[in-house]
């Protein structure tokens, strides 16, 4: 398998996410079923080039991006959510909010990139119909 590029991922990623209601599905997965973004991207970007991931290889996936999720994900969006339900309150929100967007895109690519550099140390199976996004998703 040639190696993944987190670039090309990113801009795979980017496009998915802003077609159609993808961007309300994977914040419904992410909000309501704990599911992470990244993680169901990735999977449609494994699917879009027919290879598939084993279940242990997934939980592997999960695993790598756990800690960053934990630590430095959701506290953003926490963070967030605080300002935005206090913004009465808080001087010059837009442009924090905006500050803090910004921050919470570039980490988000950052955790992409950690999940391709843990994809590339697998070895994933060619297919014709990898279906990895139901593998992850309900």
């Amino acid at each position: 398998m040639k190696a993944l590029n987190s670039e090309e991922f990113w801009q795979f990623a980017c496009h998915l996410y802003n077609e159609g209601d993808m961007q309300t599905r994977l914040l419904d997965y992410q909000n309501q079923q704990a599911k992470n973004v990244n993680l169901c991207l990735l999977m449609y970007y494994l699917d879009s080039l027919n290879l598939a991931i084993s279940l242990t290889q997934l939980n592997k996936l999960e695993q790598s991006i756990c800690e960053f999720e934990q630590h430095v994900l959701k506290p953003l969006r926490t963070t967030r959510a605080y300002l935005k339900a206090n913004q009465s309150e808080i001087d010059e929100y837009k442009t924090l909010r905006k500050e803090l967007l910004s921050a919470e895109l570039k980490l988000e690519k950052q955790q992409q990139k950690i999940l391709i550099d843990a994809v590339n140390k697998m070895n994933l199976a060619p297919s014709a119909t990898p279906n990895n996004s139901a593998r992850y998703l309900p």
